[in-house]
């Protein structure tokens, strides 16, 4: 094949995300230079931060630019090296993004080890994903047996693992998705203790006062909005609050106002600390090998949607703002040969 389809970013979006916003193009097949290899595509992962890098806003990360590749995690085969330390045939993992190949630097991959689990992993349970809810929850969160733990967007991919790593340290935990067969995943496959789902709750403020008796300890925050009001409301004396995400406000035109946490953080002597995962890529390795001892040992499970075709890269993507996924969302671009 000596065509390269690429997904460029065509438009930036106003609201949600439209199919008009991106761009099908075809490029030569890319050339690495020295220290770089050829790395065919095999899956892509869609995630709800790339919304925050199409605005042109300032933030955590450069912006997305337009007629450029979206940059996000994949997984590939070599198909052609010549540095000592990728063979042709390696299964490797990076942030080349929305493209059929790409020349990619060595020291911007890293080694799959398909006995450790499935190659997909690497992009969800034992990659940004699993290792986002980790340090989130070991650094920040820190549960204990005994306390209570909630988590909104429970079902998705970084909730469903902080989730089940309070299960592990013995905390009590409580799960907010958004429809009643998320709710009965979490409950009867993962151990989640009590699932709310937002959609259908009358009162979110009361139904985590009833959730959660004992008030909260731990809010892993990935939704933001008015359920992230509603759980601040009832947290404890020294409660831990890890900032993941807001994927309630991705899509708005305006700034999000609504209530004023101050005075609870102040008064409970509360934290509230954002994180981004970049802070901790030191730290990769050893989260990595925790995350895949606890699966191998059954105590950590994880789901992935897998939508087939890089044609439909977009729509995975879109989808991720409706709901559609549970678990982590993939593309398969194509199988290792």
């Amino acid at each position: 094949m000596s065509v390269n389809k690429q997904i460029v970013l065509a438009s930036r979006p106003e609201g949600t995300p439209s199919k008009e916003n991106f761009e099908f193009v075809e490029k030569s097949l890319p050339e690495p230079e020295a220290g770089q290899v050829l790395v065919r595509t095999l899956y892509l992962s869609v995630d709800p931060y790339m919304r925050g890098r199409m605005k042109d806003t300032k933030s955590y990360a450069p912006p997305y630019a337009l007629n450029e590749v979206i940059k996000g995690g994949a997984i590939g085969q070599v198909v052609e090296s010549s540095e000592p330390n990728l063979r042709k045939g390696d299964l490797v993992t990076g942030m080349w993004g929305w493209q059929q190949y790409a020349a990619v630097n060595t020291t911007d991959l890293s080694l799959i080890d398909s006995d450790e689990a499935p190659i997909t992993a690497y992009l969800g349970a034992l990659g940004l994903t699993g290792l986002t809810a980790y340090f989130g929850m070991e650094d920040i969160g820190k549960p204990k047996d005994g306390e209570t733990v909630v988590v909104s967007g429970a079902a998705g991919a970084v909730g469903m693992i902080a989730g089940q790593i309070g299960k592990i340290v013995g905390a009590r935990v409580v799960g907010i998705a958004g429809s009643d067969d998320k709710c009965a995943y979490l409950r009867e496959k993962l151990g989640f203790d009590v699932v709310l789902n937002y959609k259908t709750e009358q009162d979110m403020s009361a139904a985590i006062e009833k959730a959660c008796p004992d008030g909260v300890d731990v809010y892993f925050d990935n939704v933001g909005g008015d359920i992230s009001d509603a759980v601040l409301r009832h947290i404890n004396r020294n409660a831990r609050i890890p900032l993941c995400g807001q994927i309630s406000s991705y899509n708005l035109e305006k700034p999000d106002i609504g209530m004023r946490p101050q005075t609870l953080l102040l008064t409970n002597t509360a934290l509230m600390k954002g994180f981004l995962l970049g802070d901790y890529t030191k730290s990769f390795k050893e989260g990595r090998a925790k995350l895949a001892k606890w699966i191998q040992e059954g105590k950590l499970q994880y789901e992935e949607n897998i939508v087939n075709g890089f044609e439909r890269t977009p729509e995975a993507f879109i989808g991720l703002f409706s709901g559609d996924n549970l678990g982590k969302q993939l593309v398969k671009v194509a199988d290792p040969q």
